[in-house]
């Protein structure tokens, strides 16, 4: 069995230029302007990599969860990106609307039970609070950080704050709707 194929490396890496793209231009951590910046359009490389390792993480690890816990079931799971997703959220970001919406892809799990779809929509928003505390404590007991460290801890902490929140809430297609409704129905 394979745990990770070649083209969801690809999408994978996909994703995570594209999220990174979107995250650019939130986070100011530069102090001077980069020389390379007039080559390059005004495009800030150096805040679209930091983007990336702030912004990625959590949906990517996210989804990993989804594809990990439903293998654990011994269930087929496939990671995806989802180009719509992709598109509204590149739109939106060129549109500088300042408005949001991440869905850059998905797992496909085959066979699961109502007991195992739970556990699996459960396990992405999980990592997300994970990542959140991990964060906030790391900024709460670590001293003497440095000024892009503690950026870095502090978006990781507000965006899986937010991952985290919006995911669980049960509203479909979100994983709350997956782990709440049959909750529900279930007691009721």
């Amino acid at each position: 069995m394979v745990l990770i194929s070649f083209i969801e490396i690809l999408y994978i890496l996909v994703a995570t230029l594209v999220v990174g793209y979107i995250f650019t231009g939130l986070f100011k951590i530069k102090t001077s302007k980069d020389v390379l910046d007039v080559y390059t359009g005004g495009f800030d490389w150096k805040e679209f990599r930091f983007a990336c390792l702030v912004a990625a993480p959590g949906i990517i690890l996210h989804e990993m969860a989804h594809k990990f816990v439903a293998m654990g079931f011994g269930l087929t799971a496939q990671f995806y990106i989802s180009p719509f997703g992709l598109a509204i959220g590149i739109v939106l970001k060129f549109l500088g609307t300042g408005f949001m919406i991440l869905a850059p892809g998905y797992v496909m799990i085959s066979g699961a039970s109502g007991i195992q779809s739970m556990i699996t929509a459960l396990s992405g928003p999980l990592i997300n609070l994970a990542l959140w505390g991990l964060a906030f404590c790391f900024l709460k007991y670590k001293t003497n950080i440095p000024r892009n460290s503690a950026i870095f801890w502090t978006l990781t902490s507000h965006i899986n704050k937010w991952l985290f929140v919006f995911n669980i809430l049960p509203i479909p297609p979100l994983d709350g709707a997956k782990v709440w409704i049959p909750l529900f129905q279930m007691i009721f």
